[in-house]
């Protein structure tokens, strides 16, 4: 990747220079655990706030507001006197100089970081297995303006089954296909079949909303796979009193702007006339992972990760560090360790290279390989439904409800923010309604979205 022409940001020399790269969980926590270093921190995001990822389909659904679940990252940093924040896009690394070079800049001008230490976060995206251009028919919830997309997508559903006066045409529109059986699948898909149940149908009269149809499509023989299999029973017969039908050992083969074709148990073909297709399976790495890859001589995996040493330092560089979803991290012999996609991962990942940072500045001998500590597991299924596994301790129900409550709303960012999603929960729980169902930008008569920004 070529230098970037513009102004080069070097900094005054009298102190350790750390750019952050991604103002995710992991590069957020890399940040908050360097504000007593001797440090200046530069802190680079395409975004200028932080997103609540856990919560993203909940704001595709109405339950909470899009502000709620983001941060401007400057007003997370504010007290925190050795930070700036950059909004600008990563073109290409230059490790041999120490530089990275910036695009996107709002002033229009492209710059120039040097930096002693390098902390490049840059997270997931979801993968279309080799067929992306069935993004073009099926939404994704990995940003924030995707969920919005997402939210207008599905509202828009019902509102032109109201219009609808075809009955095959209406059943179209109020079919609703989640592919991808992990949490996210099994979130949306709950979340989809309690609207369609519970917080819509005495608004609409002209179309029975109720008879809405939600599919989930996983390729595994269980959904939430990551979960044992007693607690993944009871996610789908939870999913089953919704009103979800599960389509378990099933793949995706073909895809349309009103069909969705799959390849069931046995070879079985099954076609589904759908108008609204929401994609939740599997994940590939940032673009950022296969620039860094380049720049240090390191490889990826078949899901795009770069390659990092078990203290998540890249092709050897003590001062070149990668973490998150975008990073695969090996043993000393070069075997894969595997951790779970989760947002715990990448936090502990920030703090670790928060500290490995700290000890270089202040000379100290370099950390112990990076250890995950496994927190649980939990997934949502619907209204005082959900399940947990929590280092060991498996939970179902109501209580594993109120659990993934508390959990969620002690992570999510900011006071105001804690306070509004807990009033929304409370208010919806006791009326069965949705707040924040603006429909901006509705497709027209079912045509495919517009490219979203990549």
């Amino acid at each position: 990747m070529g230098t970037a022409r513009g102004s080069v940001v070097a900094g005054d020399g009298a102190r350790h220079r750390v750019v952050v790269v991604g103002g995710g969980f992991g590069g957020l926590l890399a940040v908050r655990g360097l504000r007593r270093a001797e440090v200046d921190v530069t802190l680079v995001d395409r975004r200028n706030f932080h997103l609540f990822q856990p919560l993203l389909y909940q704001a595709a659904t109405g339950a909470v507001s899009a502000d709620e679940i983001a941060t401007p990252l400057r007003a997370i940093v504010r007290r925190q006197g050795n930070v700036r924040v950059l909004m600008g896009a990563v073109r290409a690394f230059d490790l041999e100089r120490r530089h990275v070079h910036l695009g996107g800049v709002p002033s229009g001008e492209d710059m120039t970081l040097e930096y002693d230490s390098l902390i490049v976060a840059g997270g997931s995206r979801y993968s279309y297995f080799g067929h992306d251009e069935w993004s073009e028919f099926a939404l994704e919830i990995k940003s924030l303006e995707s969920a919005l997309e997402t939210r207008s997508r599905i509202f828009s559903a019902f509102e032109a089954a109201e219009a609808e006066s075809d009955p095959a045409r209406r059943d179209a529109w109020l079919t609703f296909v989640v592919v991808g059986g992990g949490p996210t699948g099994v979130e949306m898909a709950g979340q989809i079949a309690e609207l369609a149940r519970d917080a819509l149908p005495r608004e609409f009269h002209a179309a029975d909303v109720r008879t809405a149809r939600i599919v989930l499509v996983e390729a595994a023989d269980r959904v939430l796979s990551s979960f044992p299999p007693r607690l993944s029973a009871k996610a789908a017969r939870s999913l089953e009193r919704l009103g979800v039908s599960l389509q378990l050992g099933t793949t995706v083969v073909g895809m349309d702007a009103g069909t969705v074709a799959c390849t069931g148990p046995g070879g079985a073909s099954l076609e589904l006339p759908a108008r609204t297709v929401v994609w939740a399976a599997g994940v590939v790495a940032s673009e950022l992972a296969g620039a860094l890859a380049g720049a240090a001589g390191a490889e990826t995996d078949r899901a795009g990760r770069i390659a990092v040493g078990p203290d998540l330092t890249v092709g050897g560089r003590a001062e070149v560090m990668a973490i998150g979803d975008m990073a695969s991290v090996r043993d000393a012999a070069g075997a894969v360790i595997p951790f779970p996609g989760l947002a715990a991962v990448a936090m502990q990942q920030g703090r670790y290279s928060a500290r490995a940072i700290q000890r270089r500045v202040e000379g100290k001998p370099a950390q112990k390989a990076f250890r995950y500590r496994d927190k649980g597991n939990l997934a949502t299924i619907g209204r005082a439904s959900a399940v947990a596994d929590i280092k060991g301790i498996q939970l179902s129900g109501l209580l594993a409800w109120l659990t993934w409550l508390g959990v969620h709303i002690v992570y999510l960012i900011g006071f105001q923010n804690r306070l509004i999603v807990l009033t929304r929960w409370a208010t919806s729980f006791v009326t069965h309604r949705r707040g924040a169902r603006l429909i901006i930008d509705s497709p027209v008569h079912g045509a495919a979205p517009p490219p979203r920004e990549p």
